[in-house]
C-alpha cells in the first residue's frame, strides 16, 4: 500500500466527506432508490442512512466499485453529504425500504463516555445529526434478562458507532453470532454482571470494531483498560485499519490533523505509511464498508471457523458405529 493509494485528492475542501459537486438533487434522488436495493440486498437487510450515502456514492461512482481489490485507494465521495440529505428529505426517508429509523438520545450512563471526536467526522447537516437517532429499543433491552448473566460468555462485540451496533442488532448478528452487541459509549464501564460471564467463559474474546481513525485506532485500547483486572479476557479490533479502507476503496474524509496526544496513542502495529495517513486528518468509517459485506465479516470473525459439513457418506459411516438401529455389521 502506497502513500499514493491513500492519498484523497487535493482539490476542494480539506475538512468534510466529499467535494464540491455539480449534481442536482434530483440525480442524487434516483441515486438513492438504487442505492437502497443494493444496501438491502440480499434478503432484505435494514441499513443506516450513512451507510445509505456511502451506497448511494458507490451508485454513482461505479468504477470504484469494479476497481475494489484490484487496485487499492481511497477516494474522495462523489457526492456532498448535504446534497444527499436534501435529496432524502425530499423523498422522503419513511418512504426508502430497509432504512432504519434516527436513533434517540442515549440514556443515563455509568461512568465515562467514549468521546467520538466530531472533528474528525465527515460535515453533517442538522437533519443528518437527527437521523442517528431510533432502532435502540431493542439495543438497550437485549440483553436485559437476568438469567442472561447467570452463564459463560465466550464472546462480546464492542462498537464505536452507535448507528454501526443498532444496525447489527437490527439483523440479528447477536442471535446469529452468540455474541450481546453493545455501543462502547453506552456499555463501558461494562456491567459488573457482564465482567463476571466473560470471567466464567475462561478465554472470552471482546471484539472492537472502530473506524480507521486515531479515536477509532485508540478505542481497543481503552475497552482494555475499562475491563480491569479480568484475567483469560482477550480484547481484539475488527478493524477499520487504513489498510483496510485501502483494500475495500473506500471513500474517505479528512479533518484537522490530531495532535501529539492522539498519534501517540495509535497501535505500533501499525505500518508507517498508516500513521502518516493518519497523522494527515484521514479517516474512514465504518458506515463506508458495504452492508452485506460488513455483516458477512462481522459474522465470519465472532463465530470463528465453522466445522466441515458432513456428507452423505461420512454420515452413513458414522451410523455403522451407533448402536441401535444402525448399519448391519455382517
Amino acid at each position: 500500500m502506497s502513500k499514493r493509494h491513500l492519498q484523497l485528492p487535493h482539490s476542494g475542501p480539506t475538512s468534510g466527506t466529499g467535494q464540491p459537486s455539480g449534481r442536482p438533487a434530483g440525480l442524487a434522488g434516483r441515486a438513492i432508490t438504487a442505492a437502497a436495493a443494493r444496501a438491502g440486498a440480499p434478503g432484505g437487510l435494514r441499513f443506516t442512512e450513512r451507510q445509505l450515502y456511502y451506497e448511494t456514492c458507490r451508485v454513482l461512482s461505479p468504477g470504484s466499485t469494479l476497481l475494489r481489490g484490484r487496485v487499492p485507494g481511497t477516494p474522495a465521495p462523489v457526492l456532498r453529504l448535504p446534497v444527499f440529505t436534501r435529496a432524502l428529505e425530499a423523498r422522503g426517508r419513511e418512504t426508502v425500504p430497509g432504512l432504519l429509523p434516527p436513533l434517540p438520545e442515549s440514556g443515563a450512563r455509568v461512568g465515562p463516555r467514549w468521546p467520538r471526536e466530531r472533528s474528525e467526522m465527515p460535515e453533517r447537516s442538522e437533519s443528518s445529526e437527527l437521523s442517528e437517532s431510533s432502532q435502540f429499543s431493542e439495543f438497550s433491552e437485549a440483553y436485559s434478562e437476568p438469567d442472561v448473566y447467570d452463564y459463560g460468555l465466550p464472546r462480546l462485540l464492542m462498537c464505536q458507532d452507535r448507528s454501526i451496533a443498532g444496525m447489527l442488532l437490527a439483523n440479528h448478528v447477536h442471535l446469529e453470532a452468540a455474541c450481546p452487541v453493545f455501543a462502547a459509549e453506552d456499555a463501558l464501564p461494562l456491567d459488573p454482571r457482564l465482567l463476571a460471564a466473560l470471567r466464567r467463559a475462561e478465554g472470552a474474546t471482546v471484539y472492537v470494531l472502530h473506524d480507521a481513525s486515531p479515536a477509532g485506532l485508540a478505542l481497543p485500547a481503552h475497552v482494555r483498560s475499562g475491563l480491569g483486572p479480568v484475567p483469560g479476557v482477550r480484547v481484539v479490533s475488527l478493524g477499520l485499519a487504513p489498510r483496510h479502507a485501502a483494500a475495500l476503496r473506500l471513500p474517505t474524509g479528512r479533518g484537522p490533523a490530531p495532535g501529539p496526544a492522539a498519534l501517540a496513542a495509535l497501535p505500533a502495529a501499525l505500518r508507517p505509511r498508516e500513521a502518516h495517513w493518519l497523522a494527515e486528518g484521514r479517516f474512514a468509517e465504518v458506515a463506508a464498508v458495504p452492508p452485506d459485506r460488513l455483516l458477512r465479516t462481522v459474522l465470519r470473525l465472532t463465530r470463528g471457523p465453522r466445522p466441515p459439513r458432513d456428507s452423505l457418506w461420512s454420515g452413513l459411516r458414522g451410523l455403522r458405529g451407533a448402536g441401535f438401529m444402525t448399519w448391519p455389521a455382517a
